[in-house]
């Protein structure tokens, strides 16, 4: 999936709706990315001091493609 994001909050919208569509609770989701339920939280509210190791770890495993 391709996202345009100009903001910590457009990613955060772009992740949520990744996973949720993949059906995912945080928790599962947060596993499969190799990230805390907290960071992952976070980042889906767009909190913009996340670290950008993690939150591409999480980008990759739900398959989004940054533009």
């Amino acid at each position: 999936m391709s996202v345009s994001l100009s903001s910590a909050q457009d990613l955060g919208k772009a992740i949520r709706n990744a996973r949720t569509k993949m059906g995912l609770r945080q928790a599962q989701a947060a596993l499969l990315c190799g990230v805390g339920i907290r960071y992952l939280s976070d980042l889906e509210n767009g909190k913009e001091t996340v670290r950008l190791e993690q939150a591409l770890k999480v980008i990759a495993g739900l398959g989004l493609v940054l533009t």
